[in-house]
């Protein structure tokens, strides 16, 4: 046992150096167009378009209404405007730290593996009393579902999201720094020419005139969320000293409807069954100009780009944020993403068919599983999500940790809800089992737009072998899961034993 483990500690060492090859400390850092998938709700069932956001790596809120360059140790922030904040006063944008937008916690150990409605609550209301106290005062604020700052919490349990990003300088992040905390911050959105993407477009420019913009052929005179990614995409490429590179942040499995693929205008005529019936009907000659339109000027596939251009963020590989340049005179962080070289893409997106030998080895673990009576059956891993958030009460402890309670036939029981809780003290080894088979299950089941990288992966089905092993303690090592390749797993579980 003493010596596997050496040698599971060993590859998860491996992985660490890994992460630090992709990425490292730099004197610049980095800009980028956030395309988030559309939540199928109001107007974005008919429109599909989703929303858009601005990343900045070294600028973060001094308030959520004001911004300063990044201190030691913060990973940068998101800038996104709404149609109402819900706040006190009608803001038009808020930003808040890019840990807190992604994942929804200050420390992204403490980042939920999956995600309810009941987890995102807690929450928000966290970032509500820790930023929100002064500019959240009244009901609808307070309760309100409509209140959009809410979005900006654990955005990745509600939808996926893709990150178009680009270097900057000190000096173009100061001058942005200085032009929107000169600037009044009142909303006055329009959907047709002041929405969210119009927002992303202003603030990109910015930084590079002329480099975001919209598409009034395939988006009928508005901007769209993805047109901007779509032209600041092809800006970047255009200029190969901008570093151009793509992040992609899946959508937490869990019991929240999924999101969707986003879509401009004529594509969303191109795809959806809905408006192509009633554009066969009474626009028929418009129709065959809509899909040219389409077909000839707007197509572009988010995930493509990030295959093409792929990097990671480094908290999505349990790591820390890189410290700043020494040699550096900026108070700003430096934690830009370095570029993935060709060979190691791969190791971010999955060599071709490693996801689906991954699919086997699980199909043989959850068999092994009903064999050993840990579960019922092979269905069961279906219901797992929906049997916790049910019966379970999520808390937060004062350090930001997290918890499910779960009530049970047996009493009461709980377990944690990060990798770096999930084996420690007082967390339920069963349901730990349970959480990790359904979220793996759930990630192998996922389609490419909305699948976690590889990386990640890899740290899952770490965690899922070990807490197979912690309640299988009987069994001979050598009689445990292994990874597709034969071995034991890449890395060891993070967080206390």
């Amino acid at each position: 046992m003493a010596k596997s483990f050496i040698a599971a500690l060993t590859k998860a060492l491996g992985l660490v150096a890994l992460a630090a090859c992709l990425v490292t400390s730099r004197a610049y850092a980095d800009v980028g167009v956030i395309l988030n998938e559309t939540l199928n709700e109001s107007v974005a069932r008919v429109t599909g378009s989703g929303h858009t956001a601005v990343y900045f790596s070294r600028i973060c809120p001094d308030t959520p209404v004001k911004l300063r360059l990044c201190r030691l140790g913060e990973n940068g922030s998101v800038m996104s405007n709404y149609i109402n904040l819900g706040e006190d006063e009608r803001y038009e944008w808020n930003i808040a730290p890019f840990n807190l937008y992604v994942y929804g916690v200050e420390d992204p150990v403490d980042r939920p593996m999956f995600g309810t409605e009941k987890i995102k609550s807690v929450l928000e209301e966290r970032y509500r009393e820790q930023a929100l106290a002064r500019y959240c005062t009244v009901k609808d604020c307070l309760k309100g579902d409509k209140a959009e700052w809410r979005e900006m919490v654990g955005a990745n349990m509600i939808r996926s999201m893709y990150i178009f990003v680009v270097e900057t300088t000190v000096q173009q992040d100061e001058d942005l720094i200085a032009k929107f905390n000169a600037m009044p911050n009142e909303n006055h959105f329009n959907g047709m020419t002041r929405n969210c993407a119009d927002f992303t477009k202003n603030v990109i420019d910015t930084y590079f005139p002329h480099s975001a913009h919209r598409d009034v052929i395939n988006d009928f005179g508005m901007t769209s969320p993805k047109a901007v990614a779509r032209t600041f995409s092809h800006y970047a490429q255009n200029h190969p000293e901008s570093n151009f590179r793509v992040l992609h942040f899946s959508q937490l499995p869990g019991t929240i409807k999924r999101s969707t693929e986003p879509h401009s205008g004529t594509e969303q005529l191109y795809h959806s069954k809905k408006l192509l019936i009633p554009m066969v009907i009474f626009a028929d000659h418009e129709l065959p100009v809509v899909a040219a339109a389409y077909l000839i000027t707007g197509r572009f596939n988010p995930q493509r780009e990030f295959e093409e251009h792929a990097t990671v963020e480094p908290v999505q590989l349990n790591a820390s944020a890189p410290s700043p340049n020494a040699d550096s005179n900026r108070s700003g962080s430096d934690a830009a993403l370095a570029p993935v070289e060709v060979h190691d893409r791969e190791e971010v997106i999955g060599a071709p068919g490693e996801w689906g030998k991954y699919r086997k080895a699980f199909d043989t673990m959850v068999n092994q599983a009903v064999q050993d009576e840990m579960i019922p059956d092979r269905a069961y891993v279906d219901r797992i999500f929906k049997r916790l958030d049910s019966s379970g009460h999520p808390i937060a402890d004062a350090d930001g940790s997290l918890w499910l309670e779960v009530s049970g036939a047996n009493g009461a029981s709980r377990v944690g809800l990060s990798r770096n809780n999930i084996f420690a003290p007082g967390s339920d080894p069963h349901l730990a089992f349970e959480l990790l088979l359904a979220r793996v299950d759930a990630v192998l089941k996922s389609p490419k737009h909305s699948r976690e990288t590889m990386l990640e992966f890899k740290e899952d089905w770490a965690l899922l072998e070990y807490a197979r092993m912690r309640i299988v303690s009987t069994a001979p090592l050598a009689d445990s899961v292994l990874s597709p390749q034969g071995t034991l797993a890449d890395s060891v579980p993070a967080g206390k034993k």
